[in-house]
């Protein structure tokens, strides 16, 4: 199993919610949000796609991965971060074996989440991914 990171590549302060995302991924012709669990910057976690259905969020990549996404293009808060790491270890615990891994890792044409992931799980005391 994968967990992947993303971000929204939009502009903090500006509202964007998983709502907003729904809207993005139908108007993309999908079948709405594509990521599992979107962070807030105020690092509320809000639900998108229940995990026993496939994400949308990295071709090649979606069956056995789940997708979460940070609201923000380049700067995260700490709240998102501590949220993030939260998260990924409640994922964790269910799936020891799951790597985590930034969309950027999957495909190169990407630089989503815009940080170091690797260095980021060092930071936060996971090792391996």
């Amino acid at each position: 199993m994968k967990i992947v990171i993303h971000c929204s590549a939009s502009p903090q302060g500006r509202g964007d919610d998983a709502e907003t995302i729904h809207k993005w991924h139908l108007e993309n012709g999908w079948d709405g949000i594509g990521y599992h669990y979107v962070i807030l910057e105020d690092g509320a976690i809000q639900n998108g796609r229940p995990e026993y259905w496939t994400g949308s969020h990295a071709k090649g990549h979606n069956t056995g991965s789940i997708g979460i996404c940070l609201i923000g293009e380049d700067t995260f808060t700490e709240d998102q971060l501590s949220s993030l790491t939260g998260k990924l270890r409640e994922i964790k615990s269910r799936n020891p074996t799951a790597v985590i891994l930034g969309h950027y890792q999957l495909d190169p044409r990407k630089l989503c989440p815009n940080f170091d992931v690797p260095q980021f799980l060092e930071d936060r005391g996971f090792f391996g991914g």
